[in-house]
């Protein structure tokens, strides 16, 4: 071997154990969000599951129901639905219980969206106001005249009357309210709890919970209001 070679060989070598090992940091478990794997998704996904958010198995992968979910309890604390778990949500999260038994447990609104649920999958017709098709207002119409609470029949009617309530403060039986196919009022669905409502869908075609958080709901969201007290 030329004298060259060898000086370079050794002179690479050097270089080789010279080199600071460079490991990998750990994941940081003060930000967590979607594309993510590991223990602390996994920790996550068992907190929101505790609390009602997340309805699939743990399985430590963040992905688009994982980040749903963290929209949902986002919107329940008043907290920026951005789908990140970061220091504030974190918080919120430990914190929840607390805040949860201070909140009540508003039995008659869980009642009411209990009984809304055995409708779903229930077609959407136009104008329809029983369980052999609903459209939105039609079947929050439905519901509640189940319960003895007689509401006008449309959604800008429905938009109308009850309580103004925040975001932050929406409660099982709360109406959500959404600008869609006109402008003002003109989508409606009942808050069921964990960042959903139930509403008679045409895009779904039928009788659905969708997570309130969803963009296209979001960007149309005008308000919400409370009726049962």
């Amino acid at each position: 071997m030329k004298k060259g070679y060898v000086i370079s060989f050794i002179f690479a070598v050097f270089l080789l154990i010279a080199a600071p090992v460079v490991y990998a940091s750990p994941q940081d478990p003060s930000l967590l969000k979607e594309g993510m794997t590991g223990d602390e998704v996994y920790k996550l996904q068992v907190k929101l599951y505790e609390y009602g958010y997340y309805g699939a198995a743990p399985d430590g992968s963040f992905g688009e129901q994982t980040r749903l979910a963290v929209q949902a309890f986002q919107l329940d604390n008043g907290l920026d639905a951005d789908g990140v778990v970061g220091p504030s949500t974190l918080l919120a999260l430990k914190d929840y219980k607390l805040a949860a038994s201070r909140a009540g447990d508003g039995r008659r609104g869980q009642q009411l969206a209990a009984f809304a649920r055995q409708y779903l999958g229930v077609p959407y017709v136009w104008a329809g106001r029983s369980p052999s098709g609903f459209d939105c207002s039609g079947f929050v119409y439905y519901v509640f005249s189940h319960f003895g609470i007689d509401l006008p029949r449309m959604a800008d009617g429905q938009f109308a009357v009850g309580s103004q309530v925040s975001m932050r403060e929406l409660q099982p039986g709360d109406l959500v309210f959404f600008s869609t196919y006109e402008p003002g009022p003109s989508h409606v669905g009942i808050y069921v709890g964990g960042g959903q409502f139930i509403h008679a869908s045409s895009g779904a075609e039928e009788v659905t919970i969708t997570a309130l958080g969803k963009a296209y709901y979001m960007s149309r969201y005008l308000g919400a209001r409370r009726i049962i007290r």
